[in-house]
């Protein structure tokens, strides 16, 4: 059975120390791991965070968090130094950790979390930003490699990302950089708005797939929109994946004119039953979709 976990974002952000009793209730809500976003430099202690997963018995695997200054994308090259830099440093977090797989949109480039809207390129450029990620995939991979560690690349959708949005892109992208260290990672959010079939785009990731995040359409809780999750599972289970499958469910219980739907908020009610039915929903999925009878 596929380890199910939860994004700590859904609790807080950043999480540090004083969220570490939160990975009991996760445990309790029928989670087998959490996704954490690596930490920059000083916002956690890595043995006690490790010490404090290992005494719930949680799992871990991590989410990097590109910027504009570190950039696998960007012609400057300091900003893509530094993204090969950060690359290695997600992996000495994800050792000290012990996470095997670290994911997200390692190709840098952030489009609207960075303020920053889509611009159109040339044919040399977009052939340049190619190379670039690919010499800087295998420079990270290599490093991966050495420590026992994966790199998921994340498509994104046309509004987070305008380097890598589908999983057919990452497929050219992988094939380029053909390393085993630098894999694939999908979240049905993003593929809701790029890819024609969810299953098709799982059944062309196919055993590269590492990470898969299991969310709504409103990255609500799963069960609650429109992701046809029967199509989503049997997908899955014809690829033979048996990886982590996380889910990063936001809160959206304010319909008023005007509020900010991709703007984070921390929770301000309990949400045990919810995040509980969550787990069992994606798990019960994943059981019954192997029988078609």
């Amino acid at each position: 059975m596929n380890p199910i976990g939860l994004i700590s974002m859904q609790y807080a952000r950043p999480f540090t120390a004083e969220h570490f009793p939160l990975f009991s209730r996760m445990r309790e809500h029928g989670f087998d791991f959490v996704e954490l976003l690596v930490p920059e430099i000083g916002e956690m202690d890595m043995k006690d965070a490790r010490k404090a997963l290992d005494d719930t018995g949680l799992g871990v695997v991590l989410a990097a968090r590109v910027n504009l200054q570190r950039n696998l994308s960007s012609p400057d090259g300091d900003a893509y130094r530094a993204g090969i830099d950060y690359l290695k440093h997600t992996v000495d977090c994800a050792k000290a950790l012990g996470a095997r797989i670290v994911g997200g949109p390692l190709t840098g480039n952030p489009l609207v979390f960075a303020g920053r809207a889509p611009q159109p390129v040339t044919e040399e450029e977009r052939l340049a930003r190619k190379a670039r990620c690919v010499a800087g995939l295998r420079e990270a991979g290599d490093y991966a490699k050495n420590a026992g560690v994966l790199l998921a690349v994340e498509p994104l959708n046309r509004f987070e990302s305008d380097v890598l949005c589908t999983t057919q892109q990452a497929i050219e992208l992988l094939d380029a950089v053909d390393h085993p260290a630098v894999q694939l990672m999908l979240d049905t959010f993003h593929m809701h708005m790029e890819e024609s079939s969810i299953a098709e785009a799982i059944l062309l990731g196919g055993r590269r797939i590492v990470h898969f995040q299991a969310n709504e359409n409103h990255r609500g809780f799963p069960g609650t929109g429109a992701t046809d999750w029967v199509s989503v599972c049997r997908a899955l289970h014809a690829v033979g994946y048996k990886g982590p499958i996380s889910l990063e469910p936001f809160r959206r219980s304010d319909d008023r004119f005007g509020v900010p739907f991709a703007q984070w908020r921390a929770p301000h009610e309990d949400e045990s039953d919810r995040l509980s039915a969550s787990s069992a929903f994606i798990k019960s999925h994943l059981t019954l979709t192997e029988y078609r009878r």
